[in-house]
């Protein structure tokens, strides 16, 4: 790699996260008139879907923006955990966005496929040549940021599907220019549909599992209370709960059986183990419960129930 492109990948992962939202913000904006002003000019669906696709990709890098934020402010009284979840909130927005488009570009392709109109493909071609310039800079200023984070990664699928959309929408438009066929903007704009909507319910499908409160999929429970039981000291360990604060903060809280032993002995043996879970699974956020008698369940799992609360009768 040569100096100039080293010091130009360095200059753009160091540039904050918050800028890179504004600039995509921006450039979005810009293709959105755009787009749109070509698409009513040419009569285009596949241009007036990946105009709103744009839209949707303001308001998302917008809203993404907003949950960065957020998620940089303190913990208190009322948010012990932080805001880190409003950027999960965000990203879920983000993909029932991306499907509701998908779910419109379905409707009007069927509309459209009903009855043909005549598209003025030398006018969408180059708007689109400039929408697809404009997609792909702003998917690769995101890009390095969204393997790491969820809102960050549902406002990259935004651009990145714009970019998508954009190659159908040339592609389209070169094969009306030369067979006149006006049926390949709708069968572009369905196979548009389809790439949105996948994104969107991946997207979906992982921010549902951080509110839910699922298990992280790349952590394997049996194996990692595996690895603590081989701990010098730990006899058992079980009652275990693994959630993610987000998608980047994985929490822990279990039981550990010890024996009964003095307290300085005990707590080398949780440094330890908060040592392996952190350096092995990832997990920064640990609470223990040090035991020496055994528990009246002693599964690996802790099964919630609601108690039942007393009932009073007044007496008169």
């Amino acid at each position: 790699m040569s100096p100039v492109s080293s010091k130009k990948t360095t200059s753009d992962k160091q540039m904050p996260v918050s800028k890179k939202l504004k600039l995509g913000i921006l450039f979005s904006g810009i293709i959105l008139l755009a787009e749109f002003i070509g698409a009513l000019v040419s009569n285009s669906l596949a241009l007036l879907s990946d105009a709103g696709h744009v839209l949707t990709d303001v308001l998302a890098l917008s809203l993404s923006y907003f949950a960065l934020m957020q998620a940089k402010r303190p913990s208190n009284f009322k948010m012990t955990f932080g805001y880190h979840r409003i950027g999960v909130l965000v990203a879920i927005l983000n993909s029932v966005s991306l499907i509701g488009i998908a779910v419109f570009i379905f409707y009007e392709s069927f509309q459209r496929f009903q009855n043909p109109p005549e598209i003025n493909a030398g006018l969408v071609l180059p708007v689109a040549l400039l929408g697809l310039a404009t997609n792909l800079t702003v998917a690769l200023i995101l890009h390095h940021e969204q393997k790491e984070n969820l809102n960050i990664k549902s406002a990259f699928w935004h651009a990145a599907g714009d970019a998508l959309a954009s190659v159908g929408v040339i592609i389209s438009a070169v094969v009306i220019i030369i067979s006149g066929n006006y049926l390949a903007d709708i069968v572009v704009s369905i196979i548009i549909g389809l790439i949105i909507s996948l994104g969107g319910v991946n997207i979906f499908r992982q921010g549902l599992r951080v509110i839910l409160e699922a298990s992280p999929k790349d952590i394997n429970l049996n194996q990692l209370a595996d690895s603590v039981k081989t701990i010098p000291g730990v006899k058992d360990f079980h009652h275990i709960h693994i959630w993610s604060i987000s998608p980047e903060i994985h929490a822990l809280s279990a039981h550990v059986l010890i024996d009964d032993c003095p307290v300085s002995q005990a707590d080398d043996i949780r440094q330890h183990i908060e040592t392996i879970l952190k350096e092995s699974f990832a997990l920064s956020h640990v609470t223990l419960q040090m035991e020496c008698r055994v528990c009246r369940t002693n599964d690996i799992l802790c099964q919630l129930e609601i108690e039942q609360k007393p009932h009073l009768h007044k007496h008169h």
